[in-house]
């Protein structure tokens, strides 16, 4: 009998703790042609977002050409796109982000972060700066020098 009040509770746990999981996956861009990125304005995300991107992708050494939210992903060699959602949840934050790079007009790489099922997960509330940095040094691990 204890076992099954032991096993019940460790499922129990896992089940609450599951469901306040924070995911994160990142296929990192092996090798770019040049250093320049151009990034697709996304209107429907908060202005921050871009701009961050930007610097974090300035520090790694490529330069960035902004284009409008019609550009085609085949307008640039290197072209990138993302999106992200906040929620409240006792504060603002970022929930969900996702940045892709297309090498002419094909995905070379992705970024993901999903705090949505963060539930009770204090991490959810990391500034968003400090995560698309960190996104950013994941997806193009080597830098404008690779």
């Amino acid at each position: 009998m204890r076992f099954k009040k032991a096993s019940g509770a460790v499922v129990c746990a896992a089940w609450v703790l599951g469901g306040c999981a924070i995911h994160q996956t990142v296929k990192p861009v092996a090798r770019l042609e040049g250093r320049q990125v151009c990034i697709i304005e996304n209107p429907a995300v908060r202005a921050g977002f871009i701009d961050a991107y930007k610097r974090s992708l300035a520090v790694k050494g490529y330069t960035v050409r902004q284009l409008p939210p019609s550009a085609a992903i085949t307008e640039c060699p290197t072209t990138s796109t993302y999106s992200a959602n906040w929620r409240w949840d006792m504060a603002m934050y970022m929930s969900h982000a996702e940045i892709k790079v297309f090498s002419n007009g094909q995905p070379v790489g992705q970024a993901l972060y999903d705090s949505t099922r963060g539930g009770a997960n204090m991490n959810k509330f990391i500034e968003a700066d400090r995560k698309i940095d960190e996104l950013v040094n994941q997806l193009f691990p080597g830098g404008a020098g690779i």
